[in-house]
């Protein structure tokens, strides 16, 4: 319950030539939509995981609703799959690593309304969406079901799994929730701003280097 009265951020990580796609669409589009519409930009996710999210795993709460249908975020920044990408992961067809990664930070709340609000299933998990055995939630009350230690921890070695809890959204999220754009270095964030244009009001943006590996 105590959680409730906290603010909580929720991440999702794009390469920066997605950006452009993105503002043009007015927000994120799930895999599901992205493979369908062929939407332009650097795919940095593991493919043979992308598919199984898209065509296998359904939540519990919603079992017509595919997690590939949803758009994902984690719960931090830092991620176990940012690790992946500046690994160069054999198993990605990406292997520019993590320089190019944007952190597209929202609230968790706020995007919780707009989804009430405007008739969009949601769901959070308490572990990696893209496993087969994750439990997901959609009441609020009970987020004290994530690990935060786990989720919040630097080191993720004895606790990977519950480090990627994930935050679902049905088919789309606004561009409109995103209040900050996190970069690893100033290069990439002059690179955001240019794509950003005349945008009205664009979130901020700001270099967290400690938000990468």
């Amino acid at each position: 319950m105590g959680r409730l009265l906290q603010e909580i951020k929720i991440y999702h990580i794009v390469h920066v030539d997605r950006l452009p796609s993105i503002l043009a669409d007015g927000g994120l589009f799930c895999d599901t939509e992205i493979v369908r519409t062929r939407r332009p930009g650097t795919n940095i996710g593991l493919d043979n995981i992308k598919q199984r999210r898209c065509t296998e795993l359904s939540l519990n709460n919603y079992p017509d609703l595919f997690v590939g249908a949803c758009v994902p975020f984690y719960f931090c920044p830092r991620s176990v799959m940012l690790y992946l990408i500046h690994k160069r992961n054999k198993e990605l067809v990406f292997q520019g690593g993590q320089e190019q990664i944007i952190h597209l930070v929202a609230d968790l709340y706020e995007a919780v309304n707009w989804a009430n609000t405007n008739g969009l299933r949601w769901a959070f998990t308490t572990s990696n969406a893209g496993s087969y055995y994750f439990t997901d939630y959609n009441d609020l009350q009970d987020l004290n079901k994530i690990n935060w230690n786990a989720v919040n921890a630097r080191s993720w070695v004895n606790c990977k799994e519950d480090k990627q809890a994930e935050f679902l959204l049905e088919r789309c999220f606004p561009w409109s929730l995103v209040g900050e754009i996190g970069v690893r270095s100033n290069c990439t964030g002059e690179r955001v701003v240019a794509a950003f244009g005349s945008t009205q009001c664009p979130p901020i943006v700001r270099a967290v280097p400690e938000w990468y590996y």
